[in-house]
């Protein structure tokens, strides 16, 4: 479906939530095109990341969908897209907005059949993407898409979003800039960096502190011999 909002407000590409493919609509909306997969195009991914197996680990039992990360991943390399996990112990400020294409967002979800909950707990993915300027909520068990706004009220909007812990957030971004790491802003590489040097350093001093404390206990130790050779010497003289 897609919808026009008003005249100032662009046309935006809004799947709506069909039994649990909630992976194929974040992916169509991600891309913002129907077609760019069909289920019949993640379940051969199922297949061939799981082949000549009774039931595959990467979809529903049931063939009603329910796609992991593995096929969600898959799918974005064919589209020459990567999807990288977003650590939660990071602030989502060190995102570099302009190198990304989007975000997909894992949550937990109740599930429903027909009208009754039942006692079930899904995971759904959701997809944000930045259309003309804007970041908008596209997910798929919404009636419209939701407006987040712009950058600052994204990195708000994540922060809040990853203090649940039954939550997870991917970067998706092209294959170039995966490789040469833009997605972070480089302030941030760099203290990655620096962090992994020192904890380096740290590790080198405490295998150094050990190694000599071992010689130390050696040393000591051959002392004792040594003189516990030189009490028998000793006692046998007489």
């Amino acid at each position: 479906m897609v919808i026009n909002e008003m005249n100032s407000k662009p046309q935006i590409y809004h799947e709506k939530q069909v039994k649990e493919l909630c992976a194929l609509h974040a992916l169509n909306n991600l891309f913002q095109t129907r077609n760019t997969f069909s289920k019949s195009d993640l379940d051969t991914i199922c297949r061939s990341l799981s082949p000549n197996v009774w039931i595959n680990p990467h979809r529903s039992m049931l063939g009603f969908g329910n796609y992991d990360i593995n096929v969600i991943m898959a799918a974005l390399q064919k589209q020459g897209c990567e999807a990288i996990w977003f650590d939660k112990r990071k602030d989502p400020g060190c995102l570099d907005l302009s190198n990304i294409f989007g975000f997909i967002l894992n949550v937990p979800s109740d599930y429903k059949l027909g009208f009754v909950m039942l006692p079930i707990r899904r995971r759904h993915w959701i997809t944000i993407r930045q259309i003309q300027g804007n970041f908008y909520n596209l997910d798929s068990k919404l009636d419209s898409p939701q407006l987040i706004g712009r950058g600052s009220d994204l990195i708000s909007y994540l922060k809040e979003q990853l203090d649940c812990k039954e939550k997870e957030l991917f970067v998706v971004v092209s294959q170039e800039v995966e490789e040469k790491q833009l997605w972070m802003h480089q302030y941030t590489i760099n203290l990655v960096q620096e962090s992994h040097m020192k904890e380096s350093l740290t590790n080198c001093h405490s295998i150094d502190s050990i190694n000599s404390e071992n010689e130390y206990r050696n040393r000591d130790a051959e002392v004792l011999r040594l003189n516990e050779v030189r009490n028998c010497i000793t006692e046998n003289s007489f």
